[in-house]
């Protein structure tokens, strides 16, 4: 039976399910990818929110280890990163 093996986001056998979206969400889903992409859409926009929730879980175990990192020393990598000035742009 496939409800006892455990697989990782986007392997296993696909499953139907319903699922309820608001008019414009799936109107701005169906503008971008037709009407027979919306569940391979809707499949990867999961997995990314999968990985989003699991970092954002890392994020806050390390803060709770380590404490929370220096704005400082995040904005001069940002920058590093982005070729900007230390603390251009980074005010959102």
């Amino acid at each position: 039976m496939v409800d006892d093996v455990d697989f990782p986001p986007g392997d296993g056998p696909s499953s139907g399910i319903s699922v309820t979206l608001a008019a414009g969400t799936l109107q701005a889903i169906r503008e971008r990818v037709g009407k027979r992409g919306v569940s391979a859409y809707l499949e990867r926009a999961a997995q990314r929110q999968i990985e989003r929730d699991n970092l954002d879980e890392l994020i806050a175990h390390f803060d709770e280890v380590h404490g929370p990192a220096d704005p400082a020393a995040v904005a001069a990598k940002r920058a590093r990163l982005t070729g900007d000035a230390p603390g251009a742009g980074a005010a959102a």
